[in-house]
């Protein structure tokens, strides 16, 4: 008779729904801790200000980490114009910025519809990209103003306005890995003269995960061990799904 090991309940994935002031890093201490588990991990970080999926991979859903980290991603959003910041979003420090009402709905669009397909694009000083091993954001607010970084190759599929009341554009964006939504809002109020900066972020689906099929941290928090299992997405079932990891 072939014997077969035992699944643990706790090998799978997790969808989250991140609020806000909280970093990705935040989140997966938080439920390792408060569910005891050994190894937690996560598919794709998000900035602390930014909200929506943040997949957790649980026990040997880890090994997959390298799939849901490559797999493209999609975003609504709110740009807002006439503001430039060091960060290029709503936490930074503002650097800069002039009046947009002049800017038009048109005028906008016609330089959104500039970024889809191939390009490359470089880092913000203010991110986790590390270089010699230390964090941009470390050498930034150490005073580094501006350290060399490689731009990286993305591809934007879909970069769409849904709504326009000036100085604020809401988006939705699809998009490969790496892509830094901030720094496409900081570009677009370059090219209009009057500064832009990301206002509000939501991730809304990675890969084949969507956001409504995530559950808001809280409610994740207010479950007990034998709950949460209901809400874990198990490894078997993933690997199973059409797009999915393939069994390792």
């Amino acid at each position: 008779m072939v014997h077969t090991p035992a699944t643990d309940p706790f090998d799978g994935i997790l969808l989250v729904d991140k609020p806000a002031d909280y970093t990705s890093h935040d989140v997966v201490a938080k439920v390792r801790r408060h569910f005891n588990l050994k190894k937690v991990g996560h598919g794709g970080t998000l900035d602390p200000s930014a909200t929506g999926l943040l997949i957790l991979l649980l026990g040997k859903a880890t090994r997959y980490s390298g799939y849901f980290l490559s797999s493209d991603k999609t975003y609504e959003g709110v740009m807002r114009l006439g503001t430039v910041t060091d960060s290029y979003d709503a936490d930074g420090t503002v650097v800069g910025g002039s009046d947009p009402s002049a800017v038009t709905r048109e005028q906008v669009e016609l330089e959104m519809a500039k970024f889809k397909g191939d390009l490359y694009q470089t880092p913000p000083m203010i991110s986790a990209v590390k270089i010699n091993g230390v964090p941009l954001h470390k050498r930034a607010r150490r005073g580094e103003e501006e350290v060399e970084r490689k731009p990286r190759f993305i591809h934007i599929y879909e970069f769409r306005m849904t709504g326009f009341q000036s100085p604020e554009s809401s988006f939705i964006l699809r998009c490969t890995k790496g892509t830094y939504v901030r720094s496409l809002c900081h570009d677009i109020g370059q090219a209009l003269g009057c500064g832009a900066i990301l206002a509000n972020l939501r991730r809304t689906q990675s890969g084949i995960s969507r956001i409504q099929d995530a559950l808001p941290l809280e409610r994740i928090i207010a479950l007990d061990r034998t709950a949460l299992v209901d809400v874990v997405i198990p490894l078997h079932r993933l690997t199973s799904l059409p797009g999915g990891p393939r069994p390792l």
